[in-house]
């Protein structure tokens, strides 16, 4: 009986040693092992994992992306004037041993407030180089693109890097002449953009319209020069087809351009002429007449 007592309390100690020294690290954690308080293994991967039960321990750390965010904070300009920022940073832990030791034991919100000045620091030396305008216009985009590599710099030291910085908000104070400065200057860009574009679009359209211009001279040229071209070819098909009827009847030629003639001049039935009774003209009517 006693032994069947001491070696249920062997495996018992065997069992709570097993649970007391088998730990998780899920897919979203990462983790270290502790000895005595000194780091003895670091960036444990997901899965099942063991250790030395009561003298090790297990720190385990959020490997997903992290936010941060702060209140809005002024920063000067190149032109020392006065601009708002608000911002949220993306930042996630790279080397959880470097961040256990100066983050206070992997103190997250420690490691936040050490990361915020960083950040800070550098969006301040950023905006000190750009006008206000420069600010304004391209704040969102070119602005984030150049912080990261100089607060990385700096956020390496904390174990983490920061993957991106983004500008909510750029507020212009209210106070002064400023805001209206910034808003006469962009509308005055815009106007110089807009006159730019519409000069461009008239000259275009010139252009254009002289091109067509010319098309039609040429066009009208070429008709002209055809049509030119015709008439001459009638009036000499007309000639010799005259000349083939003279030749073949003079007189009977003569009678009918005499008929011709007092059809077109007579067609209207109003006419009324005066003329010697033996003009050419009435040749014809005369030998009627005899």
């Amino acid at each position: 009986m006693r032994n069947l007592t001491n070696v249920l309390i062997f495996v018992a100690l065997v069992v709570l040693g097993l649970f007391s020294s088998a730990y998780i690290v899920k897919e979203n954690e990462t983790a270290i092992v502790l000895n005595l308080g000194k780091v003895v293994r670091s960036d444990m991967k997901p899965g099942l994992h063991f250790k030395w039960p009561l003298v090790e321990e297990v720190r385990k750390f959020d490997r997903r992306i992290l936010n941060m965010e702060d209140k809005p904070m002024r920063y000067l300009t190149a032109e020392k004037k006065d601009v708002e920022i608000d911002f949220f940073v993306k930042w996630q832990i790279k080397n959880v041993t470097t961040f256990y030791k100066a983050s206070s034991g992997g103190d997250e919100d420690a490691a936040k407030q050490r990361l915020l000045p960083i950040v800070k620091s550098a969006l301040n030396n950023e905006i000190n180089q750009l006008t206000l305008s420069q600010v304004v216009s391209s704040g969102r985009s070119n602005l984030t693109g150049r912080l990261l590599k100089d607060i990385n710099l700096g956020a390496s030291t904390l174990g983490v890097e920061v993957l991106d910085v983004r500008i909510k908000r750029i507020n212009l104070p209210q106070e002064g002449d400023i805001l209206k400065s910034v808003f006469n200057r962009m509308r005055a860009e815009r106007t110089q953009v807009a006159s730019r574009l519409r000069a461009e679009g008239a000259q275009g359209a010139n252009a254009i319209r002289a091109g067509a211009d010319r098309d039609t001279q040429v066009i009208l040229a070429n008709a002209e020069r055809e049509a030119q071209t015709l008439r001459g070819e009638g009036d000499a098909e007309a000639a010799s087809v005259s000349a083939a009827a003279y030749n073949q009847d003079a007189e009977f030629y003569g009678f009918y351009r005499s008929m011709e003639a007092y059809r077109a001049t007579m067609s209207d039935g109003k006419t009324v002429m005066v003329l010697d009774p033996d003009s050419e003209f009435l040749k014809y009517f005369g030998n009627q007449r005899k």
